[in-house]
């Protein structure tokens, strides 16, 4: 098994080596401490998952006090936090992994009472989703505040010695919202022609490079989620033109987030090519892509890298541990592939995560236990 290309090692363009092709993909746990700082049981989680792959994408950390998504959520956005931070990115280095840093505005998406009340987004159009609150649309001066928190959230991950950021620019958040027709309606240099949709996101990744540039091997990635269902929505053409723009930029990577790496289009069912796949044609010889998605089995993986040249696991990290390692002593027997209720303190999973995923069928295999 150890023979196999996912144990290849991978040089990114800014000329740093990832030890193999997986990554840990970010994933919200619900379990930072109230002011934003990385728990103790946060710091044991990743510890335990960052010996075999050969990065960690965290889960999101907010640029600025408004664009929290989540509770219990860590954060990027003062710098009171870089020593918290420093903790989380030395726990993943330790083990072997690069640490890579998500930075994110959940805009819109934000639970309101995380955010004083009020949501806030590209434009004054509520998600399609039952209560959701209507946003207030960001003036033109917040706009280019929330640009240069990106900046400033990517040089605390630099002091705090990360290896790298992930700009989360996918899952209906800030990012996304403005590249959407349906969440952004703005009249202004924001919005309107998808020209005008992509220069936010565009500004995000200049204002991230501009200080990234000042460590040559600092890694920079983007991640996006390449349709939306919602009409009008996201399309594939338009995520064509995004890529097309990103792949000018001094990126490192590309992350396409889908929740199956072969499915086709969710928009066009005469679609049936992955968007992985055409986002790999479009780009993939201009910047390294990075695919995801119900990838389980160590076949799936080597299947998936025939396509992209690196996968990014998540719920079989959080099921098994040791994946990687297992794989690559050939023990794949022994690998997990359905969660026991009763093994949370020897997967290490911190108490919201557990809960969430316990309650949630379908989205973890159970392991039903008789008496």
């Amino acid at each position: 098994m150890a023979t196999k290309k996912m144990f290849d090692t991978f040089t990114l363009p800014n000329g740093v080596t990832l030890k193999n092709r997986i990554m840990m993909a970010p994933m919200t746990n619900y379990a930072a401490e109230e002011n934003g700082e990385v728990s103790e049981a946060e710091l044991a989680y990743y510890a335990e998952r960052s010996g075999g792959v050969g990065a960690v994408i965290t889960a999101c950390a907010n640029v600025t006090a408004d664009g929290q998504g989540f509770p219990n959520e860590f954060g990027a956005e003062r710098d009171e936090l870089i020593p918290s931070l420093k903790r989380l990115a030395t726990t993943i280095q330790d083990q072997g992994a690069k640490a890579i840093l998500q930075i994110f505005h959940a805009g819109r998406m934000a639970p309101p009472e995380l955010v004083g009340g009020q949501t806030v987004s590209a434009s004054a159009v509520a998600p399609e989703r039952e209560g959701a609150m209507t946003p207030r649309a960001l003036e033109a001066e917040e706009v280019e505040a929330i640009i240069e928190a990106f900046g400033q959230a990517t040089r605390r991950a630099m002091e705090a010695g990360f290896d790298g950021v992930e700009i989360h620019g996918a899952n209906t958040y800030l990012i996304q919202q403005f590249v959407s027709p349906h969440s952004n309606r703005r009249d202004d240099k924001w919005g309107g022609s998808l020209e005008k949709r992509l220069a936010f996101p565009l500004a995000v990744v200049e204002a991230v490079e501009a200080v990234a540039k000042q460590d040559p091997s600092f890694i920079v990635g983007y991640r996006f989620s390449p349709e939306e269902v919602e009409n009008p929505g996201i399309t594939l053409d338009d995520t064509m033109q995004l890529v097309d723009a990103l792949a000018k930029k001094d990126l490192d990577y590309l992350h396409v987030s889908v929740m199956d790496f072969f499915a086709g289009s969710i928009r066009d069912q005469n679609e049936t090519r992955s968007p992985i796949s055409l986002v790999q044609e479009r780009v993939g010889q201009q910047v390294p892509v990075i695919g995801v998605g119900s990838l389980h089995t160590p076949e799936e993986v080597e299947r998936s890298l025939e396509v992209v040249p690196l996968v990014a696991l998540g719920r079989e990290l959080i099921m098994e541990p040791k994946w990687v390692e297992k794989v690559e002593a050939g023990e794949t027997d022994s690998i997990r592939t359905e969660l026991d209720p009763s093994t949370q303190a020897e997967l290490v999973v911190p108490d919201a995560l557990w809960a969430g995923i316990t309650g949630r069928p379908g989205w973890f295999p159970i392991k039903q236990t008789t008496k």
